[in-house]
């Protein structure tokens, strides 16, 4: 399998975390880059949205989006990561809130550096941080007891957005009034898996 990846994408770094925790070895890194208004020509021909993570299999076409491409990744290695029964749906609404917060602060940093200065809107931008905001707080209170948990999909998509939001937005000051939730990340950043994907760049 052949994985299109950006070392500075959080989608990438979810799969990469992913694969180092499985223990899945037979995954080539090929390196992509590219913005929505001009996409990597390799990945386009991979997935048509032009966005990485896309995952290359031998034995089928691409997939693409992070989320599709864990659940295939788990679902050969053991279904270690996507738990069954009630937690499964717990696991996926975590997981979908930290992919949420990638979204809204990964368009914060689209309109600072590819927007033209005069037609950015600064409104839109606080916008999208309300939405990671709101999210932190329900990361605080309703979901602080399921990442504290066995490991799953839904801590790992938590650990990447939390590192991503430090990355780019570390001038907003997150950990803020959400104590649980910064000695979770504390602790969470210290897996080997982790260590090894920190964003550069």
């Amino acid at each position: 399998m052949k994985l299109f990846n950006s070392p500075t994408s959080p989608y990438v770094r979810k799969v990469l975390v992913l694969i180092s925790e499985a223990a899945i070895e037979d995954v080539e890194l090929v390196a992509a880059s590219g913005t929505p208004v001009a996409p990597d020509a390799g990945v386009i021909e991979k997935n048509p949205l032009g966005k990485i993570p896309a995952l290359c299999r031998e034995d089928g076409p691409t997939l693409y989006d992070s989320r599709v491409i864990c659940q295939f990744l788990d679902s050969i290695s053991g279904n270690r990561f996507y738990p069954s029964g009630a937690r499964r749906w717990d696991t996926l609404t975590v997981e979908a809130t930290a992919d949420g917060m990638l979204d809204a602060a990964l368009l914060m940093v689209y309109e600072s550096r590819i927007r033209p200065e005069e037609k950015r809107y600064a409104p839109w931008v606080e916008g999208q941080w309300a939405k990671v905001d709101r999210a932190l707080d329900v990361l605080e209170t309703r979901w602080i007891d399921h990442l504290n948990g066995p490991l799953d999909m839904g801590q790992i998509a938590v650990g990447c957005a939390l590192g991503y939001i430090e990355f780019r937005h570390s001038s907003r000051d997150w950990r803020k009034g959400r104590p649980r939730l910064a000695a979770w990340e504390a602790a969470f950043a210290q897996r080997p898996s982790m260590q090894a994907t920190v964003p550069q760049g």
